[in-house]
């Protein structure tokens, strides 16, 4: 007997009951909305907040709980948007603090919750501090709230020390007085220095704005980046530190950020409807990442071990292992990433071979990379915790390989080192009809250019149509909804399964997902409640075909 996913989700809980629901962060599915790339509203060809406001009703019948929004604050775009001037208001590009509150409180009626982006690591060049740094030059008790220091060698010419930018290229830049100033990213993006009493002020304050205006949490930028070690020491000191097992760098993932967080913390208890805080915590071990989650700090951490993992049984079975193992004892619920604005789609990641990394630049087998990425998914929103959705994953959209050199935008791109800088394929607006300049995405084309085959990806030919992306994302969504075994927990039951197949079981519920390129075979465990590919049932047992993976209930 042939079995498929259902063509259609089950409807979705009242928004009343979602807003009561108590400890929603825990087995949460959030969707991360990239602003520029979702939806245009007034044609100009960007993104902007009433695109995404209009846009809410398919977030809510895809079955989200919540929506992580990247920024859109005033910014001169020099990182997308991770450049911020100015905290507490909206770039024009997106609107206006008017077009904020309108979202949140849609988002609101229709039962969904609003994460916004915190970039604490630093601000743009144009940030009104910095700009009174510069212009009152050296000993400016405003340059305190940076990292401005003398320069080495004889005039000064050399930087203070040896740290490289994660763009490439040194982390210092030089200014006319002859002063340094240290930037981990961009040069348009100067360090906030966090042992200065102003910066702290500055952030709970601004934690407090939003907070006021209704926002349910804040997935915090380099989270793991805010505290330098002391007197900020070349990376050669750090090499004779890992000799003694200190992996940790000294311009990341100091324990004095976890003093921060602490404060932060109390802020956000104040404040009814728990809400979050999420953090993009780039570390060594995922143990380090749980330091993060401990119970007065912050709630979930992304996790980019199991991002980084390729297709394979063996190796997902000991980053899920390591992961609940480490998040158990804090307390703090397991998340689970395959996408977001910084990597290369997981559709494309599976369609090369393992070892490329997280940035790749050819296509590869897109059969291949759309059947293991539908196969991932399923294992993913499987797991005990809370799952991130990139926006138009649920379309099983490939990053866009070959769009030309005149229409990149990504900094790193232009440097030519550090990162690959190749980020601008993940960010190629999403597709919503078969037709138009841009797909349905706005009325006056798109700011990166969408692959003509996107049309049969859009959102208008996969609904309501068996067997597509977008109906397993939605079908998914539900069941985690219906089905008291999916969700929240701490550990998974693992079952005997052939070479290259992951089997395990939670409660009444049952996931098997095959990673090799043959078909197996394994127990019929109950009624199959959904499955990536077409199985088959046969006097007890089913067949999976490669890189497939199934789910079934035991309740019935």
């Amino acid at each position: 007997m042939s079995q498929q996913h259902p063509a259609a989700p089950a409807p979705r809980s009242t928004a009343a009951a979602i807003a009561d629901r108590r400890d929603w962060w825990r087995d949460a599915v959030i969707y991360q909305v990239y602003p520029r790339s979702f939806a245009d509203s007034d044609g100009d060809g960007m993104g902007d907040l009433e695109g995404i406001r209009s846009r809410l009703p398919y977030l809510r019948d895809l079955g989200v709980d919540a929506v992580w929004l990247s920024p859109f604050y005033a910014s001169p775009q020099a990182d997308a948007g991770y450049d911020v001037a100015d905290y507490r208001a909206v770039d024009p590009m997106f609107g206006n603090l008017l077009d904020a509150d309108a979202l949140i409180r849609d988002a609101h009626e229709l039962g969904l919750r609003i994460i916004v982006d915190l970039v604490p690591n630093h601000s743009s060049d144009q940030h009104e501090w910095f700009k009174r740094a510069l212009a009152e030059g050296p000993g400016s008790p405003l340059r305190e709230r940076y990292h401005f220091r003398p320069g080495k060698g004889k005039n000064g010419e050399l930087p203070p020390n040896d740290w490289e930018s994660i763009f490439g290229g040194p982390a210092w830049t030089r200014v006319d007085d002859g002063e340094w100033y240290l930037h981990l990213f961009a040069p348009e993006q100067p360090d906030f220095n966090w042992e200065h009493p102003a910066v702290g002020d500055e952030f709970r304050s601004i934690l407090r704005f939003w907070l006021d205006m209704g926002v349910d949490g804040f997935r915090i930028d380099v989270a793991h980046g805010l505290v330098k070690a002391d007197g900020l020491p070349d990376l050669g000191a750090h090499d004779q530190l890992k000799l003694l097992g200190n992996d940790v760098m000294p311009f990341f993932d100091q324990d004095g950020v976890h003093e921060i967080y602490r404060q932060w913390r109390r802020i956000l208890d104040e404040y009814s409807g728990e809400r979050i805080f999420v953090a993009e915590a780039w570390t060594p071990t995922v143990e380090r990442t749980a330091n993060y989650v401990r119970p007065d700090e912050l709630h979930q951490a992304f996790n980019f071990q199991y991002l980084s993992t390729a297709w394979d049984a063996k190796e997902l079975r000991e980053v899920i292992d390591r992961t609940l193992e480490a998040m158990r004892p804090v307390g703090a619920p397991a998340t689970w990433v395959l996408s977001n604005h910084d990597v290369t789609r997981h559709a494309t990641r599976f369609a090369n071979p393992p070892g490329l990394g997280t940035q790749i630049r050819t296509a590869g087998d897109r059969a291949l990379g759309l059947r293991r990425a539908r196969a991932a998914t399923l294992l993913m929103l499987a797991l005990p915790g809370s799952a991130y959705v990139y926006q138009g994953e649920e379309l099983g959209l490939p990053d866009v390989v070959d769009l030309p050199d005149e229409v990149r935008q990504d900094p790193a791109y232009f440097r030519g080192a550090g990162q690959d800088g190749f980020r601008d394929g993940c960010r190629v607006p999403i597709p919503w009809t078969r037709t138009g300049s841009s797909y349905g995405f706005g009325s006056g084309g798109s700011w990166l250019p969408q692959p003509a085959e996107w049309a049969e990806l859009s959102v208008e030919a996969q609904s309501g149509t068996p067997g597509s992306t977008l109906q397993l994302y939605r079908a998914a969504l539900a069941a985690r909804r219906e089905h008291p075994a999916l969700g929240a927990g701490d550990a998974v039951e693992w079952l005997p399964a052939p070479q290259g197949v992951l089997a395990f079981r939670r409660g009444t519920f049952v996931c098997v997902a095959n990673t090799t390129g043959e078909a197996v075979t394994v127990p019929a465990y109950g009624r199959v409640l959904l499955a990536s590919g077409e199985v088959t049932d046969t006097d007890g047992e089913t067949t999976v075909p490669a890189d497939t993976t199934v789910w079934w209930t035991t309740a019935e």
